[in-house]
């Protein structure tokens, strides 16, 4: 009981926090209309181009991209929410009193980004219902279970990439490296608005190393397609693999970062 409160004092104080900026909830709800809109046109202009790539998905671009942009949000998340939590604790220097009290170390960060990963959810079921009710996406043979297994999984993998990357600015205090390299080289690699196949093979190698492959493959083979958990057993291994290495790794980095820039007295430092 005690977990579960300090988990929802997390989540409440985020929620109190970005619900006293409205007008920026109407602008990324603007912002995914005009994504999606502007992206349904741009199908519309490719017709038939390239269909040959888009075939394991049903040969439907629109549909192809709407699920990447929207699942990539999973990702601009756990890189950068934990990173801007950190952040802003150093700066308004709650983020020391924090860490001397009885709170382990995994619930700050499971706590910290939760709100950022519910408020994601939901910007991803407004791409996918404009997707559906306004431009005829076809999810009707959807593979609900898998897609549900497949999202938490992401959710765990992405997740470690972005206790990393707050551990860089735990200890640089700005500036941090990896949120940046790991958003570009997951966009332009990970088959986010274009399939991997298109790919030289070279980077269709370094992109199996990458969890956002696995996770945009098969999200839209399990939507999509309908694909069952047998068939979709290559991603489902390939995350889960991914997240049994890096999440004890990512928290054990987190912890040297604590540990260190209390070490050096720069916890309130930024």
């Amino acid at each position: 009981m005690a977990y579960m409160r300090k988990v929802f004092a997390f989540v409440l104080r985020d929620i109190i926090n970005e619900t006293s900026y409205k007008f920026s909830f109407f602008t990324q709800l603007a912002g995914i209309i005009v994504s999606t809109t502007i992206f349904f046109f741009l199908s519309k202009l490719l017709g038939n181009a390239g269909v040959s790539y888009l075939k394991p998905y049903k040969g439907n671009y629109f549909s192809f991209i709407l699920i990447g942009i929207a699942f990539f949000n999973y990702l601009r998340v756990a890189t950068e929410g934990l990173s801007k939590s950190i952040r802003e604790g150093q700066m308004l220097g709650t983020l020391e009193a924090m860490l001397v009290t009885q709170t382990g170390i995994s619930t700050i960060i499971i706590s910290s980004s939760l709100y950022g990963f519910i408020f994601t959810s939901f910007k991803v079921a407004v791409y996918l219902l404009l997707g559906i009710l306004v431009y005829g996406v076809d999810i009707g043979n959807a593979n609900v279970v898998g897609a549900v297994i497949i999202l938490l999984l992401t959710i765990i993998s992405f997740n470690s990439l972005g206790i990393i990357s707050a551990s860089f600015v735990m200890v640089l205090k700005k500036g941090d490296p990896i949120s940046w390299m790991i958003t570009n080289v997951s966009g332009i690699v990970g088959g986010v608005y274009y399939p991997v196949s298109v790919l030289p093979l070279w980077l269709q190698k370094l992109s199996y190393l990458l969890p956002i492959t696995y996770s945009m493959e098969g999200m839209r083979l399990s939507l999509l397609n309908g694909y069952s958990l047998k068939l979709l057993l290559p991603n489902i291994i390939g995350l889960t693999l991914f997240s049994l290495i890096m999440t004890p790794l990512s928290i054990a980095v987190f912890g040297y970062a604590v540990g260190k820039a209390k070490q050096d007295g720069t916890l309130t430092h930024y």
